[in-house]
């Protein structure tokens, strides 16, 4: 991924040097393990693992690999000779009826929780941001829209905790997804454990806190890695959800909230006035693109018998680019949406634009509970929210000039009707499902 879009925490999860680090400690750990159960000997595996601690800077050189590679064309062997060149004779013990899968693979786990890690800590960065944005404007009203067309009134507070619930759910997702993606295969060629113990891939598994592949062919089965992936997808989606909201806010004929504009921070080359809602739309990119690694994922589960490697160059660069990706967009998110703009008297102004259509099915129902046939209602009601609509006059000052509303309803009925706070007698209980207690508890995951 370019760097533009990239943090140097997620870029070093996939960097040469982190995966050749890991090359070495699964190897080694594998060496290890055979020794404690009596298959190698151990006295060479000590020196060996003595001697790797005492040259591991020189060890961890992709630019010699990769010199090896050009000969060899391919890059577990380019490593194992680099390292036996380094180490000497003891490196013998390496790789001891292992495929070159059980080292690509179980590394690729190993990688993958990484990323997991600061991808869930990316997701706490946003939940802390919306659960205190949605206290702050709790009570704040302004109008809800279906279609794009006004409705009926919210509270800006509950917008976010609608956000706040969804990344919530993703949250738990990617711990679901962590799980799935965190397996150890050390299983050798065609996973049957035929050159190598059962045993090793346990012990393996146990370092670096994975699980063993209950039956693993050659690879780790790819379902696991397209669900992981298909998480990534989730959380793009509801990152652009967010963003697209923040986008129609910002619109200048609606202006409630907008992106924090700096001082010195310029919209347009050509237009000075210009306050462009960059980061959104930056955000509604990035979620494309993490979207775009689906299909390549699910395609990478068929593979032909025990193993190809069709899934492999695919993997090289779908699993780091979306991981770094979702990475960047989270952090992003995050910091919008703590430093988002929100006008409160522009929610008014907006709230009051339609002169209380909002208030039209609180109508339509009084019509109804006070005796009038429902289609009745709707009709009556419908024709003076056109007249509103049209002729700029309020909706209650129309129906109270109307008989067949005032036959039913008296005035001091219809003013009660149109109270703004009758909408929000159900934002505490609302807002106690999605994050818990009254006062707010934390990510709520």
């Amino acid at each position: 991924m370019i760097p533009r879009y990239s943090r140097p925490e997620m870029v070093a999860v996939f960097s040469p040097e982190t995966k050749l680090g890991i090359w070495l400690d699964v190897e080694l750990a594998a060496a290890e393990a055979m020794a404690e159960i009596g298959a190698v000997p151990a006295e060479p595996v000590r020196a060996l693992t003595q001697k790797a601690a005492a040259h591991r800077e020189r060890l961890i050189d992709p630019a010699r690999v990769e010199e090896i590679e050009a000969v060899t064309r391919h890059d577990v062997i380019a490593f194992l000779t680099h390292v036996e060149q380094v180490c000497g004779e003891e490196a013998r013990f390496l790789h001891l009826g292992l495929t070159s899968s059980d080292l690509l693979d179980t590394t690729l786990a190993i990688q993958l929780t990484r990323a997991a890690d600061l991808i869930l800590t990316d997701l706490d960065l946003v939940l802390d941001a919306l659960e205190r944005r949605a206290y702050e404007h709790k009570l704040t009203p302004c109008i809800g829209r279906s279609h794009g067309i006004h409705a009926e009134p919210v509270t800006f507070g509950l917008k976010l905790a609608s956000a706040f619930a969804e990344f919530a759910r993703n949250r738990r997702r990617m711990v679901r997804a962590r799980e799935e993606i965190a397996t150890c295969a050390i299983s050798g060629a065609v996973g049957t454990f035929a050159n190598v113990d059962p045993r090793v891939e346990a012990a393996v598994a146990v370092r670096f806190g994975l699980r063993p592949e209950p039956i693993s062919t050659q690879v780790i089965p790819r379902d696991r890695h397209a669900a992981f992936t298909s998480v990534l997808a989730l959380i793009a989606s509801s990152i652009e959800r967010l963003a697209i909201e923040v986008r129609h806010l910002q619109r200048t004929e609606v202006r409630e909230a907008e992106e924090f504009f700096a001082a010195g921070q310029k919209g347009s080359s050509a237009m000075p006035h210009k306050r462009n809602p960059v980061l959104s739309e930056n955000l509604t990119g990035l979620a494309r693109m993490i979207r775009a690694a689906v299909i390549p994922a699910l395609e990478n589960v068929a593979l032909w018998h025990e193993r190809d490697i069709s899934h492999s160059s695919v993997e090289r660069v779908m699993l780091p680019d979306a991981c770094i990706l979702t990475d960047f967009a989270l952090v992003r998110l995050a910091r919008m949406m703590e430093n988002l703009v929100v006008y409160p008297e522009q929610m008014r102004r907006n709230l009051e634009a339609t002169h209380g259509l909002h208030s039209s099915q609180r109508v339509l129902l009084a019509l109804t509970e006070a005796g009038l046939p429902r289609q009745k209602a709707y009709e009556i009601v419908q024709r003076q929210a056109m007249r509103a609509w049209h002729e700029g006059k309020p909706l209650l000052e129309l129906l109270a000039g109307d008989p067949e509303v005032t036959a039913h309803l008296d005035r001091a009925r219809l003013e009660r009707l149109f109270d703004l706070d009758y909408h929000f007698k159900h934002v505490d209980t609302i807002f106690e499902r999605v994050f818990g207690a009254p006062a707010g508890n934390g990510n709520g995951g």
